[in-house]
């Protein structure tokens, strides 16, 4: 077996069997109302917290959000749930995640309590559960939406969410596109990732998948499998001769177009901003270094 099957076919197998999450009642299903989004840059504020702090799946979390001199900018934001890989932690992906909190998004990065840097017990087959982890932090974010008491009340459009990740974070985020999903998960991002069994399905949302065409550690083939698999809008920005993340790294050559395609991408699925969707294969243009593709064309 070579060595891209081999990795293709141990990475399904450790992934396999995420639970689908279920709907909740009563949560906004229809389309995002069409806005521009925000222009120009926020300042950003980071506050970190932890879900469930006793249990035995504690859950610290980062948050980056548009500030302003007295806490959170006035207004409701976009929140991005973004997930971090194997033997990472999200203060390792602050350079993408700040910058789109700059641009009018709330980011929450989860530490998954065995798979993060430093772990006292790390466990690669944990990958499994982290959708669920996921799935908990949005509902801890809706509790403290609705807390008079906390910064944040008031600043979450949690009607229209993404999900967001590099590597194992972005399998994780396609385990959270499965049958039953909530609707208001509305656009994904699967960096150096692919797709889970049963995967891609329940209601119709944009993905992105960005991947180095180098990659030794996720072969691009993998991503590039979990890109036919879906049913829905669709895009493919290809790093060429890039490797497992070297384009997440603000000084290199490749954050730049990752950056604007990531950012248009969140203004578009999530604002419903249909000039940043336009700009989208602009873009991602720089000659010799990226390509992009999209099903259908966005």
């Amino acid at each position: 077996m070579g060595a891209g099957r081999l990795i293709a076919v141990a990475v399904t197998a450790l992934l396999a069997g995420c639970a689908p999450a279920t709907a909740v009642a009563g949560e906004a299903t229809g389309p995002v109302s069409a806005r521009r989004a925000p222009e120009g840059s926020y300042a950003v504020g980071v506050r970190t917290l932890t879900l469930d702090p006793r249990s035995a799946r504690p859950l610290p979390v980062t948050i980056w959000y548009p500030a302003s001199p007295a806490g959170v900018t006035a207004g409701r934001f976009p929140v991005v749930i973004y997930s971090h890989g194997l033997d990472s932690r999200p203060g390792l992906h602050a350079g993408l995640a700040s910058r789109w909190a700059a641009a009018g998004f709330v980011v929450a990065a989860p530490a998954f309590p065995h798979t993060r840097r430093g772990a006292a017990r790390f466990t690669r087959a944990d990958v499994r559960n982290q959708p669920a982890d996921c799935w908990r932090l949005i509902r801890h974010l809706t509790r403290l939406d609705a807390d008079p008491g906390d910064p944040l009340a008031g600043h979450l459009d949690l009607a229209s969410i993404a999900a967001a990740g590099h590597s194992a974070g972005g399998f994780t985020t396609a385990g959270m596109f499965t049958e039953g999903h909530q609707a208001r998960l509305r656009a994904g991002i699967v960096i150096a990732g692919g797709g889970l069994p049963g995967s891609f399905a329940g209601p119709a949302a944009p993905l992105l998948f960005v991947h180095g065409t180098a990659d030794p550690v996720v072969p691009v083939a993998v991503g590039r499998a979990a890109y036919r698999r879906t049913p829905g809008p669709a895009a493919f920005l290809s790093l060429l001769g890039q490797d497992h993340g070297e384009y997440l790294v603000p000084d290199s050559p490749g954050f730049a177009p990752v950056l604007a395609t990531t950012t248009d991408f969140l203004r578009w699925t999530l604002y419903g901003d249909d000039a940043a969707g336009a700009r989208l294969p602009a873009d991602a243009h720089t000659p010799a270094l990226t390509h992009y593709e999209s099903r259908p064309a966005l």
